[in-house]
């Protein structure tokens, strides 16, 4: 993996059930030495987002699982991935886990 610093934006309802997975996943990025920005915005957010942030993938929570395509319809011919978060490890708010899904993502 590249040292270049990889921008994943994790989108859910109201932005807030997903800052704790955001603290977790920061915290497993640092013990593997990942360089990452990975930051939680509301659905609501994601079109300006787009036009201020970097960003290399977007995950969505569970719950918002509905507006895929219209996030992906957002995100137009601009090179980043957008996918859900697996449930379980949402769930589990298992950092790793959700980290290792974006990764995989941008690689």
């Amino acid at each position: 993996m590249s040292e270049e610093t990889k921008t994943i934006m994790l989108c859910c309802a109201a932005g807030m059930s997903t800052s704790m997975l955001v603290k977790r996943m920061q915290e497993a990025a640092s013990q593997k030495k990942v360089v990452a920005k990975i930051f939680a915005c509301p659905a609501a957010e994601v079109s300006e987002k787009l036009e201020q942030e970097n960003i290399n993938c977007i995950l969505l929570g569970p719950q918002v699982r509905y507006m895929l395509n219209d996030i992906k319809k957002k995100v137009g011919d601009k090179p980043i991935k957008v996918d859900v978060i697996n449930m379980q490890a949402y769930g589990m708010m298992n950092g790793e886990k959700v980290l290792e899904q974006g990764l995989s993502l941008i690689d």
